[in-house]
């Protein structure tokens, strides 16, 4: 097959899952759609994946926000809701980004011993799975 013909497949295969082609993949150069439409058909769309779709937007979200991707943070939240995605865990992934962003805008301006907090961390955890093992709350 041709760059040409590879390129009309790939905009057939968009445009068939979307209902358009969207601008997004019309401006990626002939060479490059069809890996990258098979990559983000695979990777976003597919629910073959080890982690559930409603997940992945969510995720997508969360990065989103911090990357401050108007773009991305639209996708992503429309696409959570089209997995299922609630209200409350749409709300609930932007907090969790804006307490992620603010813990490590903490951690690493007062740049803390990354060996230190990595230790740390690890004797919690080895605590956490002990009380959980013993069937006391965490």
């Amino acid at each position: 097959m041709s760059v040409v013909e590879d390129r009309h497949e790939a905009d057939r295969d968009i445009e068939q899952v979307f209902g358009l082609n969207l601008e997004m993949f019309q401006r990626v150069p002939d060479y490059l759609l069809p890996s990258e439409w098979a990559s983000f058909k695979s990777l976003v769309l597919s629910d073959q994946t080890a982690i559930p779709n409603k997940y992945k937007e969510m995720i997508g979200l969360a990065v989103s926000g911090a990357t401050r991707c108007r773009y991305c943070a639209y996708f992503h939240a429309e696409a959570a809701r089209l997995f299922g995605a609630t209200e409350d865990e749409i709300t609930e992934t932007a907090l969790i980004a804006k307490n992620t962003m603010g813990w490590s805008t903490y951690l690493n301006t007062l740049q803390f011993d990354y060996d230190r907090f990595t230790s740390e961390f690890d004797q919690a955890a080895a605590h956490i799975r002990e009380q959980m093992a013993v069937g006391a709350p965490a």
